[in-house]
């Protein structure tokens, strides 16, 4: 599932866009796996990411719209989630090099033509693949999250539902966190049945609880001592 953002204050270069995205994405044969959402402002774009952070994944910003543009639009998503996509329509070419400070995919000029469309679609998919140890994907009903794993603080489990805290927003899913434990691999330790934490995002360690934000997480007995070595090392390699 890919999840595009399009951006512009113009309702006709929306549609234009996402119409072209459309024909590009029949040409690969993954338009069914494409969700669209789409913002006439960069301020309705980062009041929408703020309650849904980890539901997009490729964002199209024209540069010139109103009082936010696009470029400062960009420096605050980036900020957000350093591992969301970011490509610039634009009119223009005088902000070409501005777009390399955030990161950005790609810089296509409007009307977007199919094979720029098509090369930028191939780099993010090679993006995306080239992040995969580094997010924790979870799905809660029809929704896929892309949660950034150094973002993460901890898992709690409550029989089949999960819940991850992050710093930017909670996550609640069904499943196991034995299966969870799998998926993020190292850099995660499990100080209880009921809880994993990320080894990096422990304040400290006090007898029998492990304090993470503004958590205090119980360690069980049977977790102590691969807990304690497992936090001795993520010190050391910090």
């Amino acid at each position: 599932m890919l999840r595009i953002g399009i951006c512009d204050d113009s309702a006709d270069a929306r549609i234009a866009l996402r119409a072209a995205l459309e024909r590009a994405l029949e040409r690969r044969r993954s338009g069914a796996d494409t969700s669209f959402f789409e913002f006439s402002s960069g301020e309705g774009l980062l009041r929408w990411l703020g309650s849904h952070a980890g539901e997009l994944d490729l964002v199209f910003l024209d540069i010139e719209m109103g009082e936010l543009n696009g470029m400062e639009t960009a420096r605050r998503l980036r900020e957000a989630d350093e591992g969301l996509l970011l490509v610039f329509v634009t009119g223009y070419t005088d902000y070409v090099f501005d777009g390399y400070a955030v990161g950005a995919l790609g810089y296509l000029m409007k009307p977007p033509q199919p094979e720029q469309l098509d090369g930028v679609l191939n780099r993010a998919a090679e993006a995306r693949l080239r992040e995969g140890d580094k997010v924790f994907l979870c799905r809660s009903g029809e929704t896929l999250y892309r949660i950034p794993k150094k973002t993460i603080l901890y898992f709690a489990s409550d029989r089949r539902q999960v819940t991850c805290v992050s710093t930017a927003r909670t996550y609640t899913f069904y499943g196991k966190l034995d299966e969870v434990e799998r998926d993020v691999g190292d850099g995660f330790v499990r100080v209880h049945q009921r809880y994993l934490i990320r080894a990096g995002a422990v304040d400290r360690m006090e007898g029998a609880q492990v304090f993470v934000g503004d958590a205090a997480i119980p360690v069980s007995r049977a977790c102590r001592s691969a807990a304690l070595a497992a936090l001795a090392r993520s010190s050391l390699e910090g």
